[in-house]
């Protein structure tokens, strides 16, 4: 993995060449295009509607109603989502995609006609609704990148894509409810939010791939095991609380943001209604340029430390609006806030997918979802009794400064999670140069990566001996080390080379020693999580087949059969001798 802006020798020109050659990647790749095409798609159906119930709800109630509403929309979620979470792992992920949004674009468009009638009561019941659903959505599709991906580079080039359709959608989702709203018709917007979803559905099912293999479970597993399972592996990783952490407390912003879009636009500045969906539209149009500035993190050794900045950045600009209220600054500051957005997305759904098991993975987007949900209710209703007590002005400036507070007590702990992923890249690009493994998608070579043991073995130690059963699978990392058959030096093995996978996939007793030349740095996997990984995908099953097919063909013509690896896959070269 390529390392950070301030590795030697690496020109910025060169990263964005290799950046827009990730990015491009999206493009091509008809699974990874299709996903993202219908997260776009999905995703402007999302904020169109966001910006319709606000006025609707401003209209009853004004800006109480409009916290109120966005609570009475994410609580629900935030508690049954954690229920239905196993779907986007018992399931195929793109199936549950499919069936959200089909589910979405009904409510979308029974919004639209609930309006259309001046009946709006409802409409709430249909909003909470719509909002449960799509609870399942983000978490699905971000469990669902890293199986279209085949490295950890390759997933950021892929949430930062997404990063940059969201940003899209942000954009245009509130661009097209100000144009709609300006002609007075409410009731289109949410036409046009329904028109949308739906059409996120064909596109979806465009997706094709190996899905990763899926223990047994019972004919009727336990909702509660299942909800514990998945809060269990957040709480077993103390890196993924403090990005949820912080993602709370990010989302409660955003459910301020909600409220302040309003009010600001109609109370402090003076713009109207349509000034709310202009407002959006800031933040959509700072999230693109954000998400093409994030296109320089690809490759980045400090995702953690630049979703602390975005973070932090999606409260600044709200205090700094307290300060400087004209509708130009506002404007430019809300844009300000959408870069913010696009730093904190890049962060929030790569690392975790590194963090996590793919087993796991969908429950555990699915907390983070729940987090969120419930952060942006409590922001959004909590603010209107700030605004209350403080005023606008005085509001904006509180909830303004918790964000970037909140990041300086936690900047530490970001950091040590950077250090802890750059040394996970060491392990997965050694792991990668095993022919059987580089073949494997992004989940299950970071699940080996994760289960590597490092070992130091002195100069001429002994690491494997001829005739033992083998039970282990060992990369060099640094050093060199010698193959002997029978006491004869065969072949020599330097940083890259592997051996071991012969035994483990025939269970037979090792066919050479390898003693250490110097001190050998290695890292080690064991038989269950090597053997698991090669045999459960075709690619890589098929690499293991040809080896073993080759050891016979050689054993047949009179050659003896070595348990070490051939030369591996590498950009370096050859790993060994």
């Amino acid at each position: 993995m390529a390392g950070d802006s301030d590795v030697p020798g690496l020109s910025a020109r060169d990263r964005v060449r290799g950046c827009l050659r990730e990015l491009a990647v999206n493009a091509r790749d008809p699974n990874l295009r299709a996903a993202q095409s219908s997260f776009l798609l999905a995703w402007m159906a999302e904020w169109a509607f966001t910006v319709g119930i606000g006025i609707v709800a401003y209209r009853d109630a004004g800006a109480f109603g409009v916290g109120l509403v966005g609570l009475l929309r994410m609580l629900p979620a935030a508690v049954l989502a954690p229920f239905a979470a196993p779907l986007t792992d018992r399931w195929r992920r793109e199936r549950v995609l499919v069936v959200i949004a089909a589910v979405r674009a009904v409510a979308f468009l029974a919004t639209a006609a609930l309006v259309a009638s001046g009946d709006t009561v409802p409409v709430y019941v249909l909003a909470v609704l719509a909002t449960t659903v799509g609870t399942l959505y983000r978490p699905a599709h971000s469990a669902l990148l890293p199986s279209l991906c085949r490295t950890a580079q390759g997933l950021a080039g892929a949430n930062i894509t997404r990063g940059l359709l969201d940003s899209v959608a942000v954009l245009v989702g509130p661009l097209v409810a100000t144009v709609l709203l300006s002609t007075g018709s409410l009731a289109a917007v949410f036409v046009a939010a329904g028109i949308a979803s739906a059409a996120a559905v064909p596109t979806m099912l465009l997706v094709r791939y190996e899905a990763p293999p899926r223990r047994v479970v019972p004919q009727r597993p336990s909702a509660l095991a299942d909800v514990r399972e998945g809060l269990g592996a957040v709480r077993g990783e103390r890196r993924l609380g403090l990005l949820f952490a912080l993602a709370a407390v990010q989302t409660a912003t955003r459910g301020a943001l909600s409220v302040f879009v309003v009010v600001v636009a109609i109370d402090l500045l003076g713009t109207g209604e349509s000034g709310a969906g202009l407002l959006t539209t800031a933040v959509g149009a700072g999230a693109v340029v954000g998400s093409l500035g994030a296109v320089l993190l690809l490759g980045s050794s400090r995702l953690g430390a630049w979703f602390g900045v975005g973070v932090a950045l999606w409260g600044v600009p709200l205090a700094l609006v307290a300060v400087w209220p004209s509708p130009v600054a506002t404007l430019a500051l809300m844009a300000c806030l959408g870069v913010g957005n696009a730093l904190v997305d890049v962060g929030l759904f790569t690392l975790p997918a590194r963090l996590a098991v793919d087993e796991v993975l969908g429950r555990v987007f699915v907390v983070l979802e729940g987090i969120i949900a419930l952060s942006v209710g409590l922001g959004s209703l909590v603010t209107p009794l700030v605004i209350d007590a403080a005023g606008v002005r005085g509001a904006l400036a509180v909830i303004g400064c918790v964000a970037p507070l909140a990041v300086v007590a936690a900047w530490r702990g970001l950091r040590a999670l950077d250090r802890a992923m750059a040394d996970r890249d060491v392990s997965v690009a050694l792991l990668a140069r095993s022919p059987m493994l580089h073949p494997l998608p992004m989940p299950a070579i970071e699940h080996l990566a994760r289960c590597v043991e490092p070992e130091v073995v002195p100069d001429r130690g002994t690491v494997v001996v001829q005739g033992e059963l083998g039970d282990t699978f060992s990369v060099i990392e640094r050093g060199e080390a010698d193959v002997l058959q029978d006491g004869v030096l065969i072949r020599r093995l330097r940083e890259g080379g592997s051996f071991g996978e012969v035994a483990l996939l025939r269970d037979v007793r090792r066919t050479a020693t390898v003693v250490a030349r110097g001190e050998l740095r290695l890292r080690t996997l064991g038989r269950a999580q090597f053997v698991a990984a090669v045999t459960g995908y075709t690619r890589s099953r098929a690499e293991a087949d040809l080896l073993i097919a080759s050891l016979r063909f050689s054993a047949e013509e009179g050659a003896d059969a070595v348990d070490v690896d051939r030369p591996g896959v590498a950009a370096g070269g050859p790993a060994g001798e």
